[in-house]
């Protein structure tokens, strides 16, 4: 993807997980990325530093997605860094809380929504001067989103929503010559999915996939990437699922 060799990328979320792994793949591939993360700095600048050792570009900006304020302050930041155009937006930034519905929290519910849509929606909004012709936003979404998985209703809706914003923003954003697209993960070892870690979890993993093995963020990254660069340039509005074939 030599494309994106002049290219400027924000990824939020990106200290650990699928966010850090897709920073490295869109370093990788040439792209300058810009790191976000919220209190892990000490992993956010040893990726930083990872990226430069590479020889890549990188920085990192720090914001709470959860605050009423903490889009914009990310958009602030972004702006101080970028001279000209941001050309691609990964926002990777998530929380979830598995409850049943007689157990879920008003702050816990309020909270997810506030850093799975409220966030992403509000970057693209702040962001919205520095992206131009060719510029790629990919939004993550889930498995949750099409299919009942586990204790997960409030977090579902969260990516329910954003399923719809995709389309939504593809079809206003489309004349500038922006594409907008999500990426839907299935079940991948990272401290979100920790219950896949317990033989029990691995079990019911396994029995909704049609490859019999738990997923890994670069295999998310990779598509991620993909999405991002001019080799999916006839790709917008869509959710693309990458789950091993979850829930067939």
């Amino acid at each position: 993807m030599s494309d994106l060799i002049s290219r400027t990328a924000l990824v939020t979320g990106a200290s650990r997980g699928i966010g850090r792994a897709t920073a490295r793949a869109l370093a990788a591939a040439g792209a300058r990325v810009i790191v976000h993360y919220r209190n892990a700095a000490e992993e956010a600048e040893a990726l930083v530093k990872e990226i430069r050792a590479d020889g890549g570009r990188a920085d990192a900006v720090a914001a709470d997605l959860a605050a009423p304020d903490g889009a914009h302050k990310v958009a602030a930041e972004v702006r101080k860094l970028v001279v000209g155009q941001l050309d691609i937006l990964v926002a990777n930034a998530g929380v979830a809380t598995a409850a049943a519905i007689e157990d879920q929290s008003v702050e816990e519910f309020d909270r997810m929504f506030a850093v799975n849509v409220r966030a992403p929606f509000f970057l693209v909004q702040q962001l919205l001067p520095l992206f131009g012709e060719g510029s790629s936003i990919v939004l993550l979404s889930s498995l949750a989103a099409r299919a009942s998985v586990g204790l997960l209703p409030a977090y579902a809706a969260t990516k329910g929503a954003i399923d719809t914003l995709v389309k939504h923003f593809a079809a206003l954003l489309g004349p500038r010559g922006i594409r907008v697209n999500a990426v839907a993960p299935g079940v991948i070892d990272t401290d979100m999915s920790k219950f896949a870690r317990t033989d029990e979890g691995r079990q019911f993993t396994l029995g909704m996939q049609a490859l019999q093995r738990i997923g890994h963020p670069d295999e998310v990254a990779d598509v991620i990437a993909f999405v991002a660069s001019d080799a999916a340039r006839w790709v917008t509005g869509d959710t693309i699922q990458v789950g091993g074939g979850s829930k067939l």
